[in-house]
């Protein structure tokens, strides 16, 4: 016998004891041994602890029956199936026992194994068969009338086991739904509830003809006469049914809905609150069924939401003054009214929570809720029940998180405003005048619903409380200092008190800070660390109220400057207080030193040396860093010379350090430092500094070696001659910056600036020469065995090049010539003419080269190079050159364009640069010539020259929009599709993503350029096509009034063509050409650009049916819609899961497919990324809650586990980022 074995017999013996406590350990024992993963029970051993325990489970001590219970779990995964088995039938059979406490322990028994049954994944036959067997023994029971606690334990576990195991209990949904459907007319009121949660777990998961039995059933049920007590239960039912099944209730919602509306007005409110409970599930679950019926639950929800019949409100508004002196009186008058028996306050409550769910849901109407329903809420405010006053708060709430501006509709196109914001700010004084009474009631949860309510409304409008300060300030203060208050209560009220200060102007503020102050202070001394924190928090806003900085104040601080000095200090002092609590306390000294230092006199410098301190401390050294700039940079100039000295070196030090937040900060930091106390730097203390600066110059991190190279260029304006020794060290790191790949914006922007800063004032032993050397050499000693420098290189040094000659014009004319030179020799090679260009291009931006009179001929030589790269850069520098000399190179250009067809494409280019980079005043005087020449190209049968002549269009039209905008316009109606095309394409071109005047005019007429999209030639749709997408990434509000007649159209063009599609011979094969796949491309790809700025405009459903066919069009289209797919399962879940059934296919299709044997590589490869893209979607699809009650995906999850090949490749795709952005191809 193992030793296990005889340790586990010993275990079964002592069961047997007479002595309760003998058992009760050692079962306790027996419990430690089962959880143990390496435990391992012979069939004899099994055998044993099962019938053990089964028979404890009768035991005369209650305790060791509750232990025998949990022994039961750990042992499910332990013993064989049939032991399982024994357990479940021996269970069952003591459910029906007449002994009471068997049938209790015996249903937790039943509880614990069921929640220890393997998922059905892993385990499916043991599982099956163990639900199985209970379910069987279950539907007996229940047919059990005569005792009901029998069937209330029986239903308890049937619900149990239809919310985590439904899928294995198909073949049993119908017999299920028979014997529950009867308890529903049980005598007891707790079998009825019990059956309908049943059901609900039941719903998700069974057939569609199941359900529509059951929603048959409960439909007769309602339809029989007048209303009993089972009317209640059946909505009830049917609004369970349709929260669990959701949109499976949609396609009967026809006949339910007139049914519940008859319902609401019987004079009966328990019914009353399940029919708005029933609405708030149907509006929930099935928006689309309910459009039509929004209406009328909108109008009940506002008759119920007041409905008081044994109270009156109309005496309270006239008797408001008095009401505050005598509220002892009132109090005894509102236990007057209340009564036991009134159960109406629970129709208001759940017409509330019904009209928010409409609220939440239906944004569009959000401009008819301000008119109806928004009244209605203010009035309501003043509801005498607190549960239900809270929910009128939470629902105005939602009303205010409505009216925020939708994501991508934040650049306002013209001046007029939100309608839904101009019916809010006219409701606001009402608003202010109904809470301000409430912030001054005894209730806590009252007062923080206001609080909320304000918080939102001071964030949707700020400054609309500007005026209505004066009433909010009492209620405030009375929050905060009120003894009974709760910690919850002053954080709420400190929290908008914060809110309040950060969206209004310092002004409205100033006459009552004498009020505010003492108790925010009294807070900063409190002993909770939420309170202090958020005090701090506040105290920090009042500080810059009190004493702005940026713009001159009338406002006297002094008299508050010792308050709140020393409260803040106690708390900068204070060693053994919370982390947040220590940050904040540093930030608002920080803000007191840099508002007020100038007031603070002999406190300043000890002040000071807290912060030198504080940044020695690990844990608070970011935050005494980000303090210490700030106070820094402050206007008042404040002396940090004591403390200097030794900061710098500490400063210095964090460079080294791998956090990168605190690199960042400190060289912001030396930054300000460098620039406002440059006087008071020593030598050492600058050499500090500098050695830690080549380190941080590195491609691999941008954004810190941009800061890192803009403290050098401040260093050498400030103390030039610190830089003396660079040339070693920091220097090469930044050449080596500038020839990488990687360099671009503001990087570049900060290597230009630092060495203009060194040529200017000499502060290295570097010249210009040897500058331009050591930016150049690379690319002229460069072998042929080297590795080529990247294209963005060469812009990067053409543009030092350019920065340093500006800087030195006196040189630059000599560099000049010498560039000319290399481009005319025949001994230089490629990549030096390439990069003389550039340079030339670059430095003719901002010096007039009309000195030289042969670089004409030579750019236009090089136009005739047999290398694509040297044309390219001789295109860039003429465009270049020309913005830095107008008047002479663009006529010469527009005659070249005119002249030359070969070189069109090239000196198109040019022009596009000249335009991209002139002010419109410079261009007026040329505009009519280069529009007549632009469209005298604008129906080039050359693809790409047409392209460029549309983008010279578009940039132009922003020159003078007005004027030009119309005449692009004009131009639709012309004959030939090349120019519709070329016009629509220019219109892409001005549609920016920065706010510009030419959009107010674009927002008037975009309607017809998007007719385009009915046009009769297939690729003048597909560039109005990218037109529209590209309106939809940039400005979405130019096209969200217009996309119910887009949209059509846009859906239109999804479709497969057959039409479109031709055979094509090749040889021997035959090859398909589909001449619709581009602009059905075009679509898909506009598709997606919407869901992120316009969902809020959408029908999803209909959507979703473009999703569905595109799921199995053509490769590229594929690979679209899974990204949608999975976009649109974080986006709106329960929309998707509506639309699971048949979405699954195609995704199991396209997992499942394999390639013939005989084909190419290209073709495994494409097939390979389908089923990864394809898995990326399931696995977002099955991160919505669940999913898998839907039979159809539980199916596809299992086929995919149980199939090694798409396991691992699910396994492989679910750390991949499932719903994360990706850019829309431009196929223009």
């Amino acid at each position: 016998m193992s030793s296990v074995a005889y340790y586990i017999s010993n275990l079964l013996e002592k069961m047997t004891s007479t002595d309760k406590d003998f058992r009760f350990m050692a079962t306790n024992d027996l419990m430690m041994e089962l959880q143990k993963d390496s435990i391992k029970l012979d069939e004899d051993s099994e055998r044993k602890v099962v019938a053990m325990l089964l028979k404890l489970l009768e035991d005369k001590n209650g305790e060791v029956q509750n232990l025998a219970v949990k022994c039961l779990g750990p042992l499910v995964t332990k013993v064989k199936e049939y032991q399982v088995e024994t357990m479940v039938d021996t269970l069952c059979s003591n459910m029906v026992s007449d002994k009471e406490q068997l049938r209790d322990i015996s249903s937790m028994g039943l509880k614990t194994v069921i929640a220890e049954l393997p998922p059905t994944t892993s385990g499916m036959a043991l599982t099956c068969n163990v639900c199985k067997k209970i379910t069987s023994q279950l539907i007996g029971a229940l047919g059990k009338q005569d005792d009901v606690s029998v069937q209330l334990e029986a239903l308890d576990i049937l619900s149990d086991m239809l919310s985590r195991l439904s899928g294995t209990l198909s073949s049993f949904h119908s017999s299920i739904l028979t014997s529950l459907l009867p308890q529903l007319t049980s005598s007891r009121l707790a079998v009825r509830k019990r059956s309908i949660m049943a059901l609900g777990h039941l719903v998700p998961s069974c057939s569609p003809a199941l359900f529509t039995q059951l929603t048959e059933h409960l439909l007769t049920e309602l339809g029989r006469g007048p209303p009993t007590s089972n009317t209640r239960t059946y909505i009830q039912c049917l609004a369970t049914v349709s929260r669990q099944g959701g949109h499976r209730v949609g396609e009967h919602l026809q006949k339910i809905v007139p049914m519940v509306v008859k319902f609401c007005s019987v004079e009966d409110d328990e019914l009353r609150e399940y029919c708005f409970q029933a609405f708030e599930a149907f509006v929930r679950r099935c928006p689309k069924e309910m459009s039509r019926h929004i209406a009328t639950v909108i109008q009940l929800c506002l008759k119920y939401i007041t409905y008081d019949p044994n109270y009156n409100y109309d005496g309270e508004d006239d008797q408001e003054d008095s009401m505050e002196t005598e509220e002892d009186e009132d109090q005894a008058s509102d236990d007057e009214y209340s009564d036991d028996d009134d159960m109406s306050w629970k129709v208001r409550r759940s017409a509330v929570k019904c009209l928010e769910t409409v609220i939440s849901s239906r944004r569009d109407l959000l401009v008819d809720l301000y008119n109806s329903v928004c009244p209605t809420l203010v009035s309501c405010f003043k509801e005498r029940e607190e549960n239900v006053r809270t929910d009128i708060f939470l629902a105005f709430v939602a009303l205010l998180r409505q009216t925020h501006p939708a994501v991508g509709a934040t650049v306002t196109l013209d001046a007029k405003e939100d309608p839904a914001v101009t019916l809010l700010k006219k409701q606001v004084p009402s608003v202010v005048k109904a809470l301000h009474k409430q912030l001054k009631e005894k209730s806590m949860k009252s007062r923080q619903g206001c609080f909320n309510l304000l918080t939102e409304l001071a964030s949707v409008l700020p400054g609309a409380l500007g005026e209505h300060i004066p009433a909010l300030i009492p209620g405030i203060v009375f929050s905060l200092t009120d003894k009974s208050t709760s910690s919850n209560m002053k954080i709420d009220a400190l929290s908008f008190l914060h809110v309040l200060l950060s969206s209004h102007t310092p002004e409205v503020f100033h006459p009552h800070i004498n009020v505010i102050l003492p108790p925010v202070v009294q807070c900063v001394d409190d002993s909770f660390y939420k309170i202090i924190s958020e005090a701090l928090l506040v105290t920090q806003q009042m500080v810059r109220i009190i004493r702005p900085v940026d713009k001159p104040s009338s406002f006297d601080a002094k008299p508050y400057v010792k308050e709140i000095f020393s409260a803040t200090l106690r708390r900068l002092k204070a060693a053994d207080i919370d982390q947040e609590v220590k940050e904040r306390a540093i930030s608002s000294m920080g803000y007191i030193v840099s508002h007020l230092g100038d007031q603070l006199g002999g406190d300043l410098q000890p002040t000071l040396q807290i912060f030198l301190e504080r940044l020695k401390n690990e844990i608070t050294r970011l935050m005494a860093v980000k303090t210490i700039t700030l106070v820094a940079a402050s206007p008042l100039k404040i002396d940090l010379r004591p403390i200097l000295a030794e900061a710098i070196p500490i400063l210095a030090s964090f460079l080294r350090k791998k956090q990168r937040a605190l690199k960042l900060g400190t060289l912001a930091a030396l930054n300000v430092i460098v620039t406002n106390y440059s006087d008071s730097l020593k030598p050492p203390v600058i050499d500090a500094m500098l050695g830690e600066l080549p380190a941080l110059i590195q491609e691999s991190d941008m954004h810190v070696s941009q800061v890192a190279i803009t403290l050098l260029a401040g260093m050498a304006k400030a103390c030039p001659s610190s830089l003396s020794k660079i040339g070693g060290t920091i220097l090469p790191e930044v050449l080596s910056l500038v020839h990488s790949p990687l360099l671009q914006g503001g990087a570049l922007g900060s290597i230009l600036d630092f060495f203009q800063a060194l040529v200017l004032t000499k502060s290295s032993n570097m010249s210009y020469n040897d500058l331009l050397k050591a930016l150049t050499g690379p690319f002229y000693g460069a072998k042929s065995s080297d590795l080529p420098m990247h294209r963005q290189s060469y812009y990067s040094v053409a543009k030092c090049v350019a920065a340093l000659s500006s800087a030195c014009a006196k040189e630059a004319s000599g560099i000049v010539t010498n560039l000319i030179q290399e481009v005319k020799s025949s001994k230089s090679s490629e990549s030096v003419r390439i990069l003389s260009f550039l340079c030339l291009g670059e430095v003719g931006r901002s010096m007039n080269l009309s000195g030289q009179k042969e670089l004409k001929n030579v750019i236009l030589e090089a136009f005739s190079s047999s290398s694509e790269e040297i044309k390219s850069a001789a295109s860039c520098a003429l465009g270049n050159i020309c913005v830095g000399n107008l008047e002479e190179y663009l006529p010469f250009m527009l005659t070249e364009i005119g002249s030359q067809p070969k070189r069109q494409y090239l000196l198109l280019h040019s022009l596009k640069e000249v335009i991209s980079a002139s002010s419109a005043e410079r261009l007026k005087s040329h505009l009519e010539n280069i529009w007549a020449l632009l469209f005298k190209n604008c129906e080039c049968t050359e693809e790409g020259t047409r392209n460029v002549v549309a983008e010279c269009l578009g940039k132009l039209t922003l020159v003078n929009p007005s004027e030009l905008l119309p005449r692009l316009k004009k131009q639709l109606s012309s004959g030939s599709p090349l120019a519709r095309s070329t016009v629509v394409t220019a219109v892409k071109f001005t549609i920016i993503d920065q706010p510009a005047p030419i959009d107010s005019l674009l927002k008037s007429c975009i309607g017809d350029f998007l007719k385009t999209l009915q046009d009769p030639d297939l690729n003048v749709r597909r560039v109005g096509l990218v037109m529209l997408n590209s309106a939809a990434h940039n400005k979405p509000a130019l096209i969200r009034g217009l996309l119910s007649k887009v949209l059509p159209h846009l859906y239109n063009e999804t479709q497969i063509r057959r039409d479109l599609i031709r055979e094509v011979e090749m040889g021997p094969f035959k090859h398909t050409v589909d001449d619709g796949l581009d602009v059905r491309k075009a679509a898909f790809e506009c598709m997606y650009t919407l869901l992120d700025s316009c969902l809020d405009c959408l029908d999803i459903f209909e959507f979703l049916d473009r999703v569905e066919e595109g799921l199995k069009d053509h490769y590229d289209i594929r690979m679209l819609t899974f990204i949608m797919l999975a976009r649109l399962s974080s986006l709106c879940p329960s929309a998707v899961v509506q639309r699971l059934d048949r979405l699954v296919e195609p995704l199991r299709a396209t997992c499942t497919t394999k390639v013939k044997a005989g084909s190419v590589k290209q073709e495994f490869e494409k097939q390979e990324e389908l089923r990864r893209s394809a898995m990326r979607a399931v696995a977002a699809l099955l991160s919505i809650n669940e999913v898998e009650k839907s039979p159809a995906m539980a199916d596809f999850a299992n086929q995919i586990r149980s199939n090694a090949e798409m396991a691992t490749i699910f396994e492989s795709v679910q750390g991949d980022s499932i719903s994360g952005g990706v850019e829309a191809m431009d196929t223009s």
